[in-house]
């Protein structure tokens, strides 16, 4: 039998909100597996699983259509098996294909995240030398 946890603990385990979560849900995202018998949403380690993906993409900017297709592919690679010799798996070829095009655009939000890092690193330290140079007695004559 699947352990199940309430949203509660989803949220302490993942560092999302309660209101995230729920609103994860609403777009069709992640559903909890199954609810008590009050109501409370009830989630399974997968649901847990795929709430850590989908927060792992948001600050790559990946927008809510991005997300879906990303979860559609995992969800459809998990669910078709690898080709038997003879079959030339073309169905899990595409998904494989579609799912490196997301790994590319994962790749290139890294990329562009690194120089905007590098940019704001330089700023900071040119604050942090503006500052030293205040703070230290005026040399000349």
């Amino acid at each position: 039998m699947t352990e199940h946890v309430q949203i509660g603990e989803v949220a302490a385990r993942t560092g999302l909100s309660l209101r995230t979560i729920r609103y994860y849900e609403e777009v069709g995202l992640v559903a909890p597996s199954a609810r008590s018998a009050g109501g409370f949403r009830l989630y399974a380690e997968a649901d847990v699983d795929r709430l850590e993906l989908v927060k792992r993409m948001k600050p790559l900017d990946f927008s809510l259509e991005d997300m879906r297709e990303l979860l559609a592919v995992v969800d459809a690679l998990d669910a078709t098996p690898r080709p038997a010799p003879g079959d030339d798996g073309t169905e899990r070829a595409a998904l494989l294909a579609r799912l490196a095009a997301l790994e590319a655009s994962a790749q290139e939000r890294v990329a562009s995240l690194r120089r905007k890092l590098a940019v704001a690193e330089e700023f900071a330290g040119g604050l942090s030398e503006r500052i030293a140079a205040q703070r230290s007695p005026a040399s000349g004559p």
